[in-house]
């Protein structure tokens, strides 16, 4: 990367701060160009040379937090590296301490959340988790035998599952605790069956006549 290059994305990395946080004092329509550029130190040239329109900055904005969150779950050692070389018990994604890292980042980050929900047409209803999907997801999913042909079908069962939950929680102002939140993902979210530890078998009522 150039002297060039580095400048522009500096920049463009002082307006997405500059939006996120007058993104938490106000509403995202009562925003202006005029409020970033002098948050973020820049002039208005600078903001339309990055960005065309509000909504672009928006979208931009997502990309830097779902960088961030990206790098949350390397604070706990999740990636592929580690996928691969644990056992199952590693891979199982759906675990408070894998969920409470992602509660909390998204809690923190509630207001640009709510946003990528009530604007769908703009980001889609998986942004955090696409990008993640090659690096974490796709190698937990080969670690418990899922076909390659599968993996999609399984991976947004999941996904969308726990989405649905924490969207919700989102839209709720994060209000529940996240012990809670994650109590309800655990508690909802079917495990891999050759995770589960065997059961016992059930016996017919012939079996049981005899032991009477």
């Amino acid at each position: 990367m150039n002297k060039n290059e580095s400048k522009y994305f500096n920049t463009a990395r002082l307006m997405d701060e500059a939006f996120l946080q007058l993104l938490t004092k106000k509403d995202y329509k009562y925003i202006t160009v005029k409020e970033i550029c002098l948050k973020a130190g820049v002039n208005r040239s600078t903001f339309y040379l990055h960005y065309e329109i509000m909504d672009d900055l928006l979208k931009e904005s997502v990309f830097y937090i779902d960088r961030r969150f990206y790098e949350k779950f390397e604070t706990v050692g999740l990636n592929r590296v580690d996928i691969k070389a644990g056992g199952k018990a590693d891979a199982l994604l759906i675990e408070p301490k894998y969920l409470k890292p992602y509660l909390e980042f998204i809690k923190e980050n509630k207001d640009v959340y709510k946003l990528t929900i009530s604007k769908r047409d703009l980001f889609g209803s998986v942004t955090s988790f696409n990008k993640m999907y090659g690096d974490i997801f796709e190698p937990a999913l080969e670690k418990f035998g899922v076909s390659e042909e599968d993996k999609p079908y399984v991976f947004a069962y999941y996904m969308r599952g726990v989405l649905a939950i924490v969207s919700t929680w989102i839209e709720f102002n994060c209000v529940r605790p996240i012990d809670e939140i994650i109590n309800l993902i655990v508690k909802h979210t079917p495990r891999p069956k050759d995770f589960e530890k065997e059961k016992p078998e059930i016996t017919g009522k012939a079996d049981e006549n005899e032991r009477k």
